[in-house]
């Protein structure tokens, strides 16, 4: 546990180190070009320093309530460590690892494993998928608006995101399979972009795709309450915390402000792939299977987010989506060369990604 940095700036600590890394890596982009080898082992250095130090902050933090979820899972762990029945069902994998953790009764080992399980994931997709270049691709990941949130509060929902995008980059159909199936086991709600990532495998016209995306704003600005009643009844999710996102929140207090309503600050910062990709696909005419394949699935769930856009906490359900955004948003960038001066590009998107998250979270 990690004792040395004062609870009240914990989490402040960690955006404000990012800080630096971005500082860093916009005044490496603006100056040295994306393809010179010194660059890459630089940016690649950069990145496992963040892996490694982040790690170590988010998963020695204290057990404490300034973590949000964190409190309702170590109350979970210390009843299966005085050798009692679980008290709510979970799914497999994650009981299962809780169990087992549970019998060398420390709290710390079992959050440390659940960081290192929501943090390696990423570290080797990036690598696999972009190569030389994985540290840009790592470092927007680390970036992303609820990165931090999901590490230390939607501990269960994180890990399962990371293992979706370690499946996304595999390279043959079971690997990808049995990487599903291990999210899916650790949360089900990866059951929504896996039925994007299924329905692009049948429909792989992309334009459809931004069409159901455009439809479900208008669709959710007039049967929105109605949409969310429905996806209630059918049982689409049966986690009990869904009752209370969808419905009644007065029994869930997570110390944050209740913004209930069409939430269009949410759409807008949702809109940036959205935006992003139909520019590389239709107007740089990209013919990238896997970008496609991204921007498909991305559009997917974040039309369903869309759909229940005026759940309470509705972030939870954009999370489904949002956990993509960094990948699709640098992918063409580091992938393709599109412009005389890329490397500002990418110090431009870098930036403005990475300022939307800090100054939501830090003021």
């Amino acid at each position: 546990m990690n004792t040395l940095v004062p609870l009240p700036i914990y989490t402040d600590l960690f955006y404000h180190f990012t800080l630096v890394i971005c500082i860093l890596l916009i005044f490496n982009c603006f100056t040295r070009d994306l393809a010179l080898t010194s660059n890459r082992k630089f940016i690649s250095g950069m990145a496992f320093l963040v892996f490694a130090l982040v790690l170590l902050h988010m998963g020695l933090r204290p057990v404490n309530y300034r973590f949000g979820d964190m409190m309702v899972y170590n109350a979970e762990f210390v009843n299966l460590m005085r050798g009692n029945p679980p008290k709510d069902e979970v799914e497999f994998l994650f009981q299962n690892l809780m169990e087992i953790l549970a019998k060398f009764k420390s709290p710390e080992l079992f959050f440390f494993t659940c960081t290192a399980l929501y943090i390696t994931p990423l570290y080797y997709a990036s690598k696999r998928v972009f190569l030389d270049y994985w540290g840009y691709a790592f470092l927007m990941l680390v970036f992303s608006f609820s990165f931090w949130s999901y590490g230390v509060n939607g501990i269960r929902n994180g890990i399962a995101g990371s293992i979706f995008i370690l499946a996304l980059s595999q390279k043959t159909i079971v690997k990808k399979a049995l990487w599903f199936l291990i999210a899916l086991l650790f949360h089900k709600s990866m059951l929504l972009p896996l039925m994007g990532y299924l329905a692009f495998m049948l429909i792989k016209n992309v334009k459809l795709y931004f069409l159901f995306w455009l439809f479900c704003i208008p669709l959710s600005l007039v049967l929105g309450s109605v949409l969310g009643s429905f996806f209630l009844s059918v049982g689409f999710v049966d986690d009990q915390k869904l009752s209370i996102y969808l419905g009644d929140v007065n029994e869930l207090n997570e110390g944050v402000e209740l913004k209930v309503g069409f939430r269009w600050d949410f759409l807008l910062f949702s809109a940036l792939p959205v935006i992003s990709g139909a520019y590389f696909i239709f107007k740089q005419k990209i013919q990238d299977v896997i970008f496609q394949q991204l921007t498909a699935l991305y559009l997917f769930a974040n039309g369903f987010w869309i759909l229940i856009i005026r759940a309470n906490y509705s972030n939870r359900f954009a999370y489904l989506s949002w956990f993509l955004m960094g990948i699709i948003l640098i992918y063409p960038l580091i992938k393709y060369k599109f412009f005389k001066n890329q490397n500002s590009v990418v110090a431009c998107v870098i930036l403005f990604y990475f300022l939307f998250g800090y100054l939501l979270n830090i003021i």
